[in-house]
């Protein structure tokens, strides 16, 4: 039992070193593009629903699509700033 608490303490003392550290300036420039990434989701998934409203005649899936776009959007950047943050 001892063995593996070293053992576990020596990987993360490893894991700690290898880690490299994220300046301030990086993580600025990593989420910089995230605007354009939820502006271009959010478009792209108007475009997607007014697509499928016209090709089955349907009235709802633009409102649908997007919101689903906004929800994706939302969520890949939370995804992003949580990766940014570890």
């Amino acid at each position: 039992m001892k063995k593996t608490q070293k053992n576990l303490k020596k990987q993360s003392k490893n894991h700690s070193k290898t880690k490299p550290k994220k300046e301030p300036l990086n993580k600025a420039l990593a989420l910089s593009g995230a605007g354009l990434q939820m502006g271009l989701t959010i478009y792209f998934g108007f475009l997607l629903g007014e697509w499928l409203d016209s090709y089955f005649k349907l009235t709802f899936l633009t409102e649908t699509i997007t919101i689903i776009a906004i929800f994706a959007a939302m969520y890949l950047l939370i995804k992003q700033a949580n990766r940014l943050n570890d």
